[in-house]
């Protein structure tokens, strides 16, 4: 029986406590939360997660030009090292267990200098951060990025290839099913290929929306996670399909990401667990 969760940044600028309660009524297991630290705390998260009885699984972690483990300015690679630290105490304070790492800004596309020489600054900067987050009893998450979002790492045989070059306990890999069906040409087989490196898992159909709007057929997919003996949580990261994302989500201009995706995609999803005869759905 895989546990779910849903990624509240598609919520927008709505009250925390509304996507809390949505999450509760459509039965999640968990919430997945925004790592800013510095504009939400814990505290503010604390009350809505008590009241709904909702625990937060996991951390998604936001790269921008200031937060890149491979910029040639040695300042914005602490100052990227120093962010994830932060986003791992703020799992901790919450309970989470997960904090995800891509390695570039997001929306960099290009190196700025010899890509062997940044493969390596993120090989270090990926390992002091997972040691930390190892200390603290959290897990990094190391997610593959589609070629239009980065260039360092797009599959997730080079995730598995930098979490083994960086050999600590505290990360591991992560599979999101949009980016794979990208870049991924067997997305079952590529999650096997993880096997017990599988740190997290997000849920998104070939369009970023719910499962089942798009083509991926998510039935082998399920039966690789369930194979790998996957014991962490999926959570649906679904966004908008627009230039202007941040704009659209702000905005409250995609309504279908609040109850009927909200609700579509567990749904969908524990479907197939049945038609699997997976334990305990019902």
């Amino acid at each position: 029986m895989l546990k779910y969760a849903y990624n509240m940044l598609v919520y927008g600028t709505e009250p925390i406590e509304l996507g809390i309660a949505r999450l509760a009524k459509f039965g999640y297991d968990y919430a997945e939360i925004v790592g800013e630290p510095t504009e939400i705390s814990a505290a503010q998260y604390g009350q809505a997660l008590s009241k709904h009885n909702m625990p937060v699984s996991s951390i998604v972690s936001i790269y921008t030009p200031e937060r890149d483990l491979v910029s040639s300015n040695p300042a914005i690679r602490a100052n990227t090292v120093a962010y994830i630290k932060g986003n791992v105490d703020f799992a901790a304070e919450l309970g989470a267990k997960i904090v995800t790492l891509t390695p570039t800004a997001c929306m960099k596309i290009k190196p700025e200098v010899d890509i062997e020489q940044e493969w390596a600054w993120a090989v270090a900067g990926a390992r002091e951060a997972a040691q930390y987050a190892f200390d603290h009893g959290v897990r990094l998450a190391l997610e593959p990025w589609n070629r239009y979002e980065s260039y360092l790492v797009n599959r997730l045989d080079q995730s598995i290839r930098m979490v083994d070059e960086v050999d600590n306990p505290g990360i591991g890999v992560m599979a999101d099913t949009f980016h794979m069906s990208i870049e991924d040409k067997d997305i079952p087989g590529a999650i096997r290929s993880a096997g017990k490196r599988l740190a997290h898992v997000h849920l998104a159909d070939s369009n970023r929306a719910a499962p089942g709007e798009g083509f991926l057929d998510f039935t082998p997919i399920v039966e690789a996670i369930r194979d790998v003996n996957y014991q962490g949580v999926c959570s649906f990261e679904l966004l908008p399909a627009a230039g202007d994302i941040w704009g659209v989500l702000q905005g409250g201009k995609a309504p279908e990401f609040l109850d009927p995706y909200t609700e579509s995609a567990i749904k969908y999803m524990k479907n197939i667990e049945k038609s699997l005869g997976m334990s305990d759905v019902k």
